[in-house]
């Protein structure tokens, strides 16, 4: 560990397989990696062609390439979340599990400071064997640790309102929310006889410091309840807005968004994770058609479709021809955000997809999904307010288009009061956000707490 002397951090990043928490920890590399520290980023073999491209600093950043292990039950070929149904997941979590002589090995090559990590509840004391401080980076927000990461045996209706000394009590969730979290926080997984809830309890219990992509300014509060409640430190990397990508945006889009007047478009998106069932991804759709503005939904196709073009509704397609787009592929969300055609953004409210909406001028449309989605969408529609979002039924979780349409009216329509408070908030976290040197300094206090850890 020669190199801590002249101040350069060597780190190793081992992310859970899922692309969000792949890019999230390689977001924040590139910003470690450009004060000049050594990152060694662990992922799946395939997957590295495609971060390839998000890497800025490759002579920092060195990919370590890792084979994912069998696991019965797991398809062949399986790198991330993205290959498998959400019920499949426990499954390449034992995968990971499975990878500890991988990453012992790594570690006595690398010999990193610090090591970060997410969902491999067993790395802090495999690290401790080697004298390597550990720091799980949650992807996650604050709020949402704060929320839920409870010891005590929780039923549905506790879970409906926050724990005892929590921050804020207009941080409530629905019924439909509140079963679901419960009950994946529970599911207990066949090998470790862990529930996903107390794998992640005691990757947090058992770490050397929690680290998180934000900023005191936004999520404060939450990180002293945090740091109080598992008596450790909290240490925040900024707000961690990734770097425009070193591309230009297809062709194609570029020459459709040059068609439509400036902040008109309806861009949705939900992630790499999300499939609609058959009925709610009608609504979606039929809900941008309603509003009569442009659209372009980047979307998986609906639970049990194979194709988008097989889930569109009986005359979607003639009806919209030349205003309205639904695509089932990969598209380039930073660049969409920033063109100048683009009004309005309808997420899930994944945590990478708001952080990037914040530093654009499009509006912001909130309709969460599942886990940690529900609380930031509340933290951004009730304390921040600098969204709107859709109403759902409280305890079915079902949307309408009539719902989906007047969420993005209220937001577009200039006249509106509600929008006008939403924009007016979204305007002043943007100019925050961009605000010169906040990152910078973020990162700098960052890295002196990391050596802090590892001194």
């Amino acid at each position: 560990m020669e190199d801590q002397k002249n101040g350069t951090l060597s780190i190793v990043m081992y992310p859970w397989f899922a692309m969000g928490h792949l890019t999230a920890f390689l977001h924040l590399s590139n910003k470690l990696a450009d004060k000049g520290h050594k990152i060694s980023f662990i992922l799946p073999t395939k997957t590295q062609s495609k971060l390839q491209q998000f890497n800025l600093h490759p002579d920092h950043i060195n990919f370590i390439p890792l084979d994912v292990p069998q696991v019965e039950g797991l398809p062949p070929g399986t790198e991330t979340t993205a290959d498998i149904p959400p019920q499949l997941q426990p499954l390449l979590r034992l995968a990971m599990d499975r990878t500890q002589s991988m990453i012992e090995s790594q570690f006595k090559q690398i010999k990193p400071h610090v090591v970060f990590f997410d969902f491999t509840h067993w790395l802090p004391a495999l690290a401790r064997q080697f004298g390597i401080k550990s720091l799980a980076f949650v992807t996650i927000s604050p709020a949402t640790v704060a929320y839920t990461f409870r010891e005590e045996q929780t039923t549905d209706a506790e879970l409906l309102k926050p724990p005892s000394g929590f921050p804020s009590s207009s941080m409530i969730l629905r019924t439909h929310e509140a079963i679901g979290l419960n009950s994946a926080g529970k599911l207990v997984e066949i090998e470790t006889g862990l529930s996903f809830l107390r794998r992640l309890l005691i990757g947090i219990k058992d770490c050397d410091a929690i680290g998180f992509k934000s900023c005191r300014e936004m999520d404060g509060p939450y990180c002293d309840y945090i740091e109080k409640k598992f008596q450790k430190p909290v240490i925040l990397a900024g707000p961690v807005v990734p770097e425009k990508p070193n591309s230009k945006l297809d062709d194609k889009w570029a020459e459709w968004l040059k068609g439509f007047k400036d902040k008109s478009v309806i861009y949705c998106a939900f992630g790499s994770e999300v499939r609609l069932q058959k009925d709610q991804f009608e609504e979606l759709i039929l809900g941008f058609e309603m509003t009569g503005l442009p659209f372009f939904a980047a979307l998986k196709p609906p639970v049990g479709f194979d194709t988008m073009e097989m889930a569109l509704p009986d005359g979607f397609e003639e009806r919209n021809h030349g205003r309205g787009i639904v695509y089932g592929g990969w598209v380039q969300q930073q660049l969409i955000l920033a063109h100048p055609a683009v009004g309005c953004f309808v997420t899930h409210c994944g945590s990478g997809s708001l952080s990037e909406v914040m530093v654009n001028d499009c509006q912001i449309v909130l309709l969460p999904q599942f886990g940690d989605q529900f609380i930031n969408a509340r933290l951004m529609s009730k304390e921040l307010k600098v969204g709107v979002e859709v109403e759902k039924g409280d305890e079915d979780g079902l949307f309408t288009k009539k719902g989906v349409c007047e969420a993005i009216e209220t937001v577009m329509d200039q006249d509106c009061e509600i929008g006008s408070e939403v924009r007016a908030n979204h305007a002043k976290w943007k100019e925050f956000f961009s605000r010169k040197g906040l990152e910078s300094s973020y990162i700098d206090e960052f890295i002196d707490k990391l050596r802090g850890l590892a001194a």
